[in-house]
């Protein structure tokens, strides 16, 4: 009786000893991190002064965007970087643009020189969300008294310039996608809900400072057909932006704020006309991806560059103006512009 008794003691110790080791290791995870202490971007510096002589700056719905503009009259062509990319990704195409009419090549936040507001900075929605980048596009238009223009895209850049034809359609005279991202469907719920909690809004950035080099780095050369083509001041414009205040927070909330695209943009419902440019050695999107979307959309037109990969703006500048200009003088005929 005595043996039979003491085992429903011993039972019920081994597992109030589990139920206290859970407890104390649901601590430690949920407020270790917490005690991390986060390490402010060594010398870190302000957009402003990393700016050029052509560098502008607008405050536009809370945000202040950097912009650089050239050229003169119409059409306006307004130019949007893709992810982690900036104003530099242009550099070879921004001059001939400017002979057929305006450019304007802006900083999308958190990226290049646009400012990076934190939690309590702005009031409504996040401006790190997609819909948000197209309020800020056609904000910016407002401020630059832009009635209509073309908005011309890379990457995640294209998929923004879409997704403001659909929202805003009076706004959009065409679009000219190169390599639009439109298979990356952002962030699941659940995981924006862990990268929004506090753990990780503490260790997300940390991971950032320690990665993103390496990862962007990574990815810009898989962006080109020949990565040895790259100079050493294409990566030094881009790596510069890593010193600027606030830059590993603002991508976290960045990639906090990323819904599901296919929630949000209907490409096969965008009737503005389209010139969608594709490399045929795209190694991040994919040329198939690309050609199966000129497919989808009612009034678009297809143009594969031979040896070009994810950035065709920057390694087939030539044969991205002339895909441009071409289509242009197509779509618009004696009216078009000319190189």
């Amino acid at each position: 009786m005595g043996e039979r008794a003491k085992m429903p003691m011993n039972k019920s110790r081994f597992a109030r000893n589990i139920f206290i080791v859970l407890i104390a290791l649901t601590t430690v995870v949920t407020l270790a991190p917490l005690l991390v202490p986060y390490q402010p971007i060594a010398d870190a510096v302000s957009p402003q002064q990393l700016a050029d002589s052509a560098s502008e700056f607008i405050a536009v719905k809370g945000v202040t965007l950097h912009y650089k503009r050239t050229g003169q009259g119409e059409p306006v062509f307004i130019l949007l970087h893709g992810t982690l990319l900036n104003t530099y990704t242009w550099h070879e195409v921004i001059g001939p643009l400017a002979e057929m009419g305006t450019v304007i090549a802006y900083d999308r936040p958190p990226f290049g020189l646009a400012s990076r507001p934190m939690p309590g900075e702005w009031n409504g929605e996040s401006p790190y969300g997609y819909e948000a980048q197209t309020d800020l596009l056609v904000g910016l238009m407002e401020a630059l008294n832009i009635r209509q223009a073309i908005l011309v895209g890379n990457s995640m850049g294209g998929s923004i310039a879409a997704l403001t034809a659909q929202r805003y359609p009076e706004r959009v005279q065409a679009l000219v996608l190169a390599a639009p991202a439109q298979t990356i469907h952002g962030v699941s719920a659940p995981a924006r809900w862990l990268a929004a909690t506090p753990q990780m809004r503490r260790l997300g950035p940390l991971f950032l400072q320690g990665q993103a080099d390496k990862f962007g780095m990574d990815l810009y050369a898989r962006s080109w057909h020949d990565p040895s083509k790259i100079q050493s001041n294409d990566l030094e414009s881009y790596r510069q932006l890593l010193h600027i205040q606030n830059w590993d927070r603002s991508l976290w909330k960045l990639i906090v704020a990323a819904k599901p695209f296919e929630t949000l943009l209907h490409f096969e419902a965008i009737t503005s006309p389209t010139l969608i440019i594709t490399g045929d050695d795209d190694r991040v999107m994919g040329t198939d991806t690309n050609s199966r979307l000129a497919n989808k959309m009612p009034n678009a037109r297809l143009v594969v560059l031979s040896g070009c990969g994810h950035v065709s703006q920057e390694e087939c500048p030539g044969a991205f103006m002339d895909a441009v200009s071409q289509w242009l003088a197509q779509s618009y005929s004696s009216s078009a512009p000319q190189r």
